[in-house]
């Protein structure tokens, strides 16, 4: 009789029979209480905890701030320094403090979501299920909209964003649809769609070689199982490694993203 090993960590289940790939299964996830709501899943599970987080890392960071930081003060400036210069300043300029708030929790939030896929037991990044993303991109969309129309009116704000010094009035037709559909649909999908993609695909990646190597180093123990297993062990760790730079690369480009909307609903432009 066959039996089936399930490894909880990330969903997979190999057997002494046949391996199996891990597949779509990783990203469905049944309520966490029998009977209990639909939606209180483990991804909504990890995304409370990222933000019970992120709140504890500013709340250390700066409640009680010191002339000279140390501890949790140093590491809150450092992320907080990071966001100014890096994302805030080259995009918003002058208004960059302002928005900074808004800025660091973005970021903040992204990258805790992102980690939660390298962190053990937990091991599932929030960003890698689409609705968690696409949420943050809708409130950030909804905030460039409403700038736009708030500081340039609706009559203004279009025209900021058509308006190209040189154009003739003949290519009007063709470039004013274009640009309207990337300002209003196109950007959405390309900010939370990139950060899903990498999440979703760096998942499947890190099962894929963790299941390699259990599979041939418990289930199939040969001379040469052994050493495909220990390969399979080797770039788990290496894609782990990896997957982490990318899970800071996609924190740091959504929120450059998402200061690059709010100040083309500033400025009216696109």
């Amino acid at each position: 009789m066959r039996t089936t090993i399930l490894i909880t960590s990330h969903g997979l289940n190999p057997s002494p029979d046949r391996w199996t790939a891990p597949g779509l299964e990783l990203f469905e996830f049944a309520p966490i209480f029998p009977g209990g709501p639909e939606w209180l899943t483990k991804p909504v599970l990890i995304a409370l905890l990222s933000s019970v987080i992120a709140i504890a890392l500013c709340w250390a960071a700066f409640a009680k701030p010191k002339i000279i930081p140390r501890g949790w003060q140093s590491i809150g400036e450092y992320a907080y320094v990071f966001v100014r210069d890096q994302i805030a300043r080259p995009n918003l300029g002058a208004d960059s403090d302002r928005w900074m708030g808004f800025l660091l929790t973005i970021f903040l939030t992204v990258l805790i979501w992102n980690l939660m896929g390298v962190v053990p037991l937990i091991q599932f990044p929030v960003a890698a299920h689409i609705a968690f993303p696409l949420v943050l991109a809708l409130i950030v969309y909804g905030i460039k909209v409403y700038l736009g129309v708030r500081h340039h009116g609706v009559r203004g704000y279009l025209r900021g964003i058509v308006h190209l010094p040189g154009l003739p009035g003949w290519a009007y037709g063709l470039y004013a649809p274009m640009i309207l559909a990337e300002v209003f649909i196109t950007s959405l999908f390309t900010h939370f769609v990139r950060l899903f993609a990498n999440m979703f695909a760096g998942h499947i990646l890190v099962a894929f070689f963790s299941s390699v190597g259990f599979w041939f180093l418990f289930e199939r123990l040969t001379p040469l199982g052994a050493g495909l297993g220990v390969l399979g062990v080797l770039m788990t760790i290496v894609m782990t490694a990896f997957e982490m730079f990318i899970q800071f690369l996609q924190a740091f480009l959504f929120a450059m993203l998402a200061g690059m909307f709010i100040a083309s609903g500033l400025r009216g432009a696109h």
